[in-house]
């Protein structure tokens, strides 16, 4: 285990409370102490859930450890059927508990239960959230799943299982609606989506659909894969983030359903493709873009970026060691070395040694590029609250591609539009002093807004911080600073840092117009 501020996975129980908040007349018994019931607060002030997960903890103290703790796991479980009558049980224990051997599988078969009982067993130590995730949503199918007994004539449409969508996802419930409306254009029925509203007997119809589409591989392959070797489900492996990806998506679901992929493809429209090579977009070509996230939406996002913006991609990773190797083929594709790290200080540093224009990340890098001055879009868990929007904002299909290309584009567009205010701003008209034009000469003067060079950049506060006084920082020339106020405020962190890493190789203790403009010819070669 690591000691660490941040951290992009929560332990494995975490994930099995995301399957079991995603579903229905689901009940998840928890052995854990009162410190670990920490974890509802994530569905309730991150997802704003209108209800808490449903989850027993058996809420041992340290007092309890000397009496009979598996008594105490008995009962709640116990307490929980009597009280909340779930279809089925899952039944587990917290990274605390997991050191004092319980067994709560074994406690809960004893209790004959009329109800299915999941017993899990998430090894904390070892294994984290997303793969606890996956682990719980594949014993669920396992347990509960059963052989197709009927089948439909050939008259009858095709039908798919939608995997994946659980709670605490990344906009999982607008995706879900997203690619839902798109299957039904295709003429294919949705047989079940799980684990996100599932029941126990929604769990147990799976095998009647004809194929599954899997859309967050992170969650879904396991029990995906079980599926298809043992009740004959096969599965999509096209994840449909970008127009791109989606015409993909389209073409492979069709070709499971044996159905004409041209009618669909022709109803397609995304506005994203044309933006993207409109006038006032071609300006974005080329820009340096950093992506981290889970593997899945990490790789959909890198190709998103290089193939229909026009970015170029110079960094590439994720937390999910699960999918490492999927995360280095995608490098390979870019001529870059991947990253693959649970360490949020590693991924700082590598953005801070890459200086991108863009970072997509979680909002661990959200945090990271703040401090750093760079735009940053999320396009991946961990997220906050901001990041489960009121209004209709998926990743996936066509409409998704439309949100991908507002949601990166606008923190360069505002960089722009920035500059432009900077250049301008000492002009008699628009400084920072004169009232609204259309106001005339008597005019109330405008506020005085914060200005972008008023504001001190984590680096430069590292810089003056006298612990770092042993290390010689050079100095400044008020024209050379004048020169690089008129670098656009996006690309000025890094112009700033180039030419102060040229002074201190080259042993120049002020910074002249001179030293700027040599520090831009080295760089630029």
């Amino acid at each position: 285990m690591q000691l660490t501020l941040w951290t992009y996975e929560g332990p494995p129980h975490v994930g099995a409370m995301r399957i079991a908040t995603a579903m229905e007349k689901v009940h998840y018994v928890l052995h854990a102490p009162q410190g670990d019931t920490y974890a509802d607060l994530l569905f309730t002030m991150i997802e704003r859930l209108p209800k808490r997960p449903p989850v027993t903890y058996t809420t041992f103290q340290a007092r309890d450890l000397g009496s009979d703790t598996a008594e105490l796991f008995k009962n709640a479980a116990r307490e929980a059927y009597e009280r909340f009558a779930p279809e089925a049980m899952m039944v587990g224990a917290s990274c605390t508990a997991e050191l004092i051997q319980d067994d709560p599988g074994g406690l809960a078969r004893a209790l004959n239960l009329p109800i299915p009982v999941v017993p899990l067993e998430l090894p904390s130590y070892q294994k984290k959230e997303n793969w606890g995730a996956a682990e719980t949503f594949y014993q669920m199918v396992r347990h509960l799943a059963k052989p197709r007994t009927t089948f439909s004539e050939g008259s009858q449409p095709p039908s798919c299982n939608i995997l994946g969508p659980t709670a605490l996802g990344f906009r999982h419930r607008d995706d879900l609606r997203e690619i839902t409306a798109l299957l039904t254009r295709m003429g294919i029925t949705i047989n079940v989506v799980a684990p996100l509203g599932a029941t126990p007997a929604d769990l147990a119809r799976l095998a009647d659909a004809d194929f599954n589409v899997v859309l967050y591989p992170e969650t879904a392959m396991q029990a995906a894969t079980w599926m298809q070797k043992n009740l004959g489900l096969p599965s999509t492996k096209t994840i449909p983030i970008g127009a791109q990806a989606t015409r993909e998506f389209i073409a492979e679901v069709a070709q499971l359903a044996g159905i004409d992929v041209d009618p669909a493809l022709e109803d397609a429209a995304s506005r994203a493709p044309w933006y993207a090579r409109s006038v006032d977009s071609t300006y974005l070509t080329g820009k340096r873009v950093f992506v981290f996230g889970d593997a899945s939406h990490a790789i959909a996002a890198a190709r998103v970026a290089a193939e229909e913006l026009g970015f170029e991609v110079v960094g590439l990773g994720t937390y999910s060691r699960e999918f490492a190797r999927e995360i280095r083929e995608a490098a390979k594709k870019y001529g870059i070395e991947p990253l693959i790290t649970d360490d949020y200080l590693e991924v700082e540093a590598r953005v801070a040694e890459l200086s991108p224009e863009l970072v997509l990340g979680t909002q661990m890098e959200r945090h990271i590029a703040k401090r750093l001055g760079l735009p940053c879009a999320v396009i991946s868990a961990p997220v906050h609250v901001q990041d489960f929007p009121a209004r209709y904002s998926p990743q996936m299909g066509f409409e998704g591609a439309n949100v991908l290309f507002d949601t990166w584009v606008h923190p360069l567009m505002m960089g722009l539009e920035e500059h432009l205010l900077g250049m301008f701003k000492d002009d008699f008209e628009f400084h920072d002093g004169a009232s609204p034009s259309h106001l005339g000469k008597g005019g109330a003067p405008r506020a005085m807004p914060l200005q972008a060079d008023a504001i001190v950049s984590p680096q430069v506060a590292r810089e003056t911080d006298p612990a770092n006084s042993g290390e010689m920082h050079p100095a400044w020339a008020p024209d050379a600073e004048k020169e690089l106020s008129k670098i656009p405020f996006f690309v000025r962190g890094k112009a700033r840092r180039n030419t102060e890493r040229y002074a201190k190789d080259h042993g120049v203790p002020t910074i002249t117009l001179d030293t700027l403009y040599d520090a831009k010819a080295h760089y630029g070669r």
